[in-house]
């Protein structure tokens, strides 16, 4: 590739896409500007232009995590009807996501919490936490689920789902598959809140 294939705007998106595929494929350790800038085909020059180090970048990676992520739990709601189905289909996308872009989510979760973290990164780093309020406050609306405080129940189920996405990518689930201890997790909680 040329730097002059990228005058119309879209050396930014393939520094990212590279700088992601990366990360997937090798950790986050692997990542260099100046081997990133070469494996686009562009100067060092040009790819600072876009992004000023390497905690800019990060930060955009992080921004790109928060919002795939953030698309694919909305689309698996939006796929389910009812409180159990919705928050099973929650669960997967998310536990599937972590198991998917280990690396990637690490980097999202170490990013939000960087001191210079742009206002998006922490915008979107909170839309799947309000998404999950959101569910809960539904059900609890409908009368799917028991009434309690929103916000606790959220963070339960959150932390849940959260907790076998850590398992199966540190690979703890000994020898379970990580769909089978998802699927155990979010019946226990759907279930806990039934009334």
């Amino acid at each position: 590739m040329t730097e002059r294939a990228y005058h119309h705007g879209n050396l930014r998106q393939a520094l990212l896409a590279r700088a992601w595929e990366t990360i997937d494929a090798e950790g986050l350790d692997a990542l260099s500007l100046r081997r990133l800038a070469r494996e686009v085909g562009v100067s060092h020059g040009a790819s600072a232009r876009h992004f000023t180090d390497r905690t800019a970048l990060l930060d955009a990676i992080a921004v790109a995590g928060f919002a795939r992520m953030n698309e694919t739990l909305a689309a698996a709601v939006a796929s389910e009807p009812a409180f159990a189905g919705r928050l099973r289909a929650a669960g997967l996308a998310y536990v599937g996501f972590a198991v998917e872009h280990p690396a990637i989510l690490d980097l999202m979760y170490k990013a939000k919490h960087h001191p210079e973290a742009s206002a998006e990164l922490v915008e979107l780093s909170r839309a799947s936490m309000t998404a999950v309020i959101a569910l809960v406050a539904e059900a609890q609306a409908r009368g799917e689920i028991r009434e309690g405080d929103v916000e606790r129940q959220a963070l339960v189920v959150f932390a849940a789902v959260h907790g076998v996405a850590a398992l199966a990518t540190d690979d703890l689930l000994d020898g379970v598959a990580w769909q089978d201890a998802a699927d155990a997790t979010i019946a226990m909680l759907a279930g806990a809140y039934v009334p």
